[in-house]
């Protein structure tokens, strides 16, 4: 029963649902992500690159922009980003990378949008900003006509699914991910690992929001930075390898013959199930996750809060994950000519082995440090996402019950393979887009009419050239 219910949220019918509400709101919002590249890049990358003071600004009750967009990435960006790309290839083939970015494009607009409405209708808690699907599912989609009733249950489902989650997929595997790494490469004890483990994050938790984020805002950017740099390294060491790795996407993609007889890939349905599937996993748009941390931001505009969404995507996807699959591409893991793995590594060791290629022993070092990192961060971010959900279901009082059974759950993971409680989880956490889009959808029409006012109102600096945007019918009053 397990089993079938987790094929059914992260298979064709699950993710089509994701992909659909993504073209939806791309559509709603007239190609956003495209037409206005260079507006959300310059408030986004552009406002990193240059240092922009508001980035680092907190509000009273409030993290700042750059702690926010940190925790958020920081749980999106987990093992999945270095296993889930590996097991693609595996059984996608290298066409699975662009039906990836495919599903990443769509999924940009979901995570704006529910970045979007998180700061929108974000509610004041014991002094601290909280938002999520929760609150725009309630004060939102619950304001509509009839909808009262039916935006409280769903908020409340929402609410005890991303709790579940938190103690399975952001704790539970990344613990266990982080001890198997470490024992592996340094022959470190599984009890002592969850132990260290467990004490470092709970005097984090002990800080609750604002030492989350500002522990995001350390260990986030030293993560991607130095993750990246390693798999540029193993890209540009295996340089002249990089146009064939390119083509076997390409041609991958859509099943296409190379010379010879040979297919790359799979065939083309192989390939867009695992990259839509790993694509959607990776960056969780759509799942509503990253409207909570979005919700405590000191951003003002909704809108800027929504283009962080689609900056969220472009590093998780875009980049992490599109550096990963090269690496193990141009490294001589796979045929580029017929796809076919040329290891028989499973794909948790695959990006150890392609830093072999550069780094030699090191390489399931630097991969271990990784995964070490990431691991964490997702464990972190969680903790954040569960505890809101704790309070928002149970009241701020009990919080310290959440974060007690989240620390118990570190060491237990790190001990312990619970291969069916991570299957569990892993359902939980895509069960969670079913009420999230529910909001989505049903509050596409805000998410545009927010988007066009704020277009108009920069028209000078950033003139707005999408029709689709411009003849909306949609329109919703300002909160």
């Amino acid at each position: 029963m397990l089993t079938a219910v987790h094929q059914l949220v992260w298979g064709p019918a699950g993710v089509g649902l994701l992909a659909a509400a993504g073209l939806w709101l791309t559509v709603q919002t007239g190609w956003f992500q495209l037409t206005h590249l260079r507006l959300w890049l310059s408030k986004t990358l552009g406002a990193i690159l240059t240092g922009s003071p508001d980035l680092g600004r907190e509000g009273e009750g409030s993290i700042s922009p750059w702690q926010s967009l940190c925790t958020a990435l920081g749980a999106t960006i987990g093992t999945g980003s270095i296993v889930g790309v590996g097991a693609a290839l595996i059984s996608g083939g290298p066409g699975s990378i662009f039906w990836m970015w495919v599903m990443a494009l769509f999924g940009m607009m979901t995570s704006y949008a529910e970045n979007l409405l998180g700061l929108r209708y974000r509610q004041q808690r014991d002094g601290i900003w909280q938002g999520g699907p929760m609150y725009y599912l309630t004060a939102g989609l619950g304001a509509r006509p009839g909808c009262r009733t039916l935006g409280r249950v769903l908020a409340g489902l929402f609410a005890l699914l991303c709790i579940l989650a938190s103690f399975g997929i952001g704790n539970l595997s990344q613990a266990n991910a982080i001890a198997a790494s470490l024992e592996t490469v340094f022959h470190l004890p599984p009890l002592l690992t969850g132990g260290v483990l467990a004490a470092a994050t709970g005097l984090i938790l002990w800080r609750g929001i604002r030492g989350v984020a500002a522990a995001a805002e350390k260990l986030v950017p030293l993560m991607a930075v130095f993750y990246l740099l390693g798999t540029l390294a193993v890209v540009v060491t295996h340089a002249s390898a990089l146009p064939a790795a390119l083509g076997s996407i390409w041609k991958g993609a859509f099943g296409w013959q190379a010379a010879g007889g040979g297919v790359v890939g799979y065939g083309m349905a192989a390939a867009i199930q695992w990259g839509f599937m790993r694509g959607s996993f990776s960056s969780e748009a759509g799942l509503g996750s990253s409207a909570i941390a979005s919700g405590s931001a000191s951003t003002r505009e909704p809108v800027q809060q929504g283009m962080w969404g689609i900056f969220q995507v472009f590093v998780s996807t875009f980049l992490v994950c599109t550096m990963t699959a090269l690496a193990m591409l141009t490294s001589g893991l796979v045929d580029l000519h017929t796809g076919q793995m040329l290891t028989l590594s499973p794909a948790p060791d695959l990006a150890g082995e392609a830093f072999s290629t550069t780094f030699g022993s090191l390489g399931p070092v630097l991969i271990a440090g990784a995964v070490l990192l990431f691991a964490w961060s997702s464990m972190l971010g969680w903790s954040q996402y569960g505890a809101v959900c704790w309070e928002y279901l149970f009241g701020p009082s009990s919080v310290f019950a959440y974060r007690l059974a989240f620390l118990a759950l570190i060491v237990a993971g790190a001990n312990v393979e619970f291969s069916s409680a991570w299957a569990l989880s892993d359902t939980f956490n895509g069960l969670m887009m079913l009420p999230n889009l529910a909001g989505l959808v049903g509050l596409s029409g805000e998410v545009a009419a927010e988007t066009r006012a704020y277009l108009h109102r920069t028209k000078p600096a950033f003139p707005t050239k999408s029709p689709a945007l411009r003849q909306s019918k949609h329109s919703a009053g300002r909160k």
